[in-house]
């Protein structure tokens, strides 16, 4: 029998070895279904498929990472409903959504604080950095999040709410019988006003106006251009009811938690950007819009400040009952509360009424 050369067995392994280990590493591809309720045409959604999705492949492809996504988009309502999209990443059927908090408030009411305590402040990037650090520091805050399998991305603040309608609004009087589109918690901000809240959202609103179902909408002016509001309401009350966070760029979390660390940081990276970009260009993007809206034909009068405390202090306090409301079901309202006023007041935000007192 002939002796076995163990050494040149050891040497052809060696070399197999050496030959799988330099092979190129294959990509992990993962098929992800990105949907919103809204189309393509509105910012928070035009960002996510013109910049945070071509931008994430590119610098996952620059890092050489093993994870490669390969993308459905479905946007616009076409596989998701609106309201239903953190429905959707919960359940599966999405990896990426836009989620409209105001319209999903029993799952999201601690991100709903700004819509119960109006008039804070005009600058989208106030309002995304202060409900951010919120977040961050409070954790039943990010826990709607996580407990909904969705990761945080980025979020997205509305440029300051304003009052489009019919006929021109020259005092609270002229708004009395009046019935006005105002969406969730919103409909808070017509009370004892002698208007009407009538449920709505930004692809009903010209009908509604146009039929006669409602007579204005409220609502903020980069929702209003696309909207075409003012060929049915050009009567635009600047109240400035103030920005709002109204949502967040999230993906599933089943996903994410899946992820090498390297495309962790990559998709992080990318969302705080998109959070970023958002912000930075929303406030410059309404003073355009209300502009051409102007050329358009729409006819805005501003509220003087005596004016808007005056219609400030005309609303019932809802974000009182609403914080002590939470904390009766053991999340933490007033603490919510009082930090969303003490937050606003350290950025400097100057405000009619200060919600967290009787």
């Amino acid at each position: 029998m002939n002796k076995i050369n163990t050494t040149g067995i050891s040497l052809l392994l060696g070399v197999a070895a050496l030959a799988i280990s330099i092979q190129p590493v294959q990509a992990q591809t993962i098929k992800m279904t990105a949907v919103a309720g809204h189309p393509v045409i509105f910012p928070w959604v035009k960002l996510a498929d013109e910049f945070f999705i071509p931008e994430l492949d590119k610098r996952l492809a620059a890092a050489n990472s093993k994870v490669k996504f390969e993308w459905t988009r479905a946007w616009g309502g076409t596989a998701v409903k609106l309201g239903s999209e953190s429905g959707a990443i919960k359940d599966g059927l999405a990896e990426l959504a836009f989620v409209s908090t105001i319209f999903e408030a029993p799952k999201f009411p601690l991100q709903n604080v700004s819509y119960v305590a109006p008039f804070m402040t005009d600058d989208v990037a106030v309002m995304s950095k202060v409900i951010k650090n919120m977040q961050a520091k409070i954790p039943a805050m990010n826990d709607a999040w996580s407990k909904n399998n969705m990761h945080f991305l980025g979020g997205t603040g509305l440029d300051s709410y304003h009052l489009f309608t019919k006929t021109p609004i020259n005092s609270l009087a002229d708004l009395n019988g009046k019935k006005i589109n105002a969406p969730g918690p919103s409909a808070n901000w017509v009370k004892n006003t002698g208007a009407v809240a009538v449920a709505g959202t930004l692809q009903t609103y010209y009908n509604d106006i146009q039929t006669g179902v409602t007579e204005g909408a409220l609502t903020f002016t980069t929702g209003a251009f696309p909207a075409k509001l003012v060929e049915v309401a050009p009567h635009i009350t600047k109240v400035n009811y103030g920005a709002q966070f109204a949502g967040a760029l999230v993906m599933s979390k089943r996903v994410y938690d899946k992820l090498p660390n390297d495309a962790k940081k990559i998709v992080d990276e990318v969302g705080a950007e998109y959070d970023a970009r958002f912000a930075a260009t929303m406030a410059a993007t309404a003073t355009t819009l209300m502009q051409k809206m102007v050329e358009a034909g729409a006819k805005p009068r501003e509220l003087s400040a005596e004016e808007r405390k005056q219609w400030a202090a005309v609303l019932p306090n809802v974000a009182l009952p609403w914080a002590k409301d939470l904390d009766a079901k053991g999340l933490p309202g007033s603490l919510v509360l009082n930090e969303f006023v003490a937050q606003m007041r350290a950025a400097g935000a100057s405000f009619p009424r200060d919600w967290s007192k009787e």
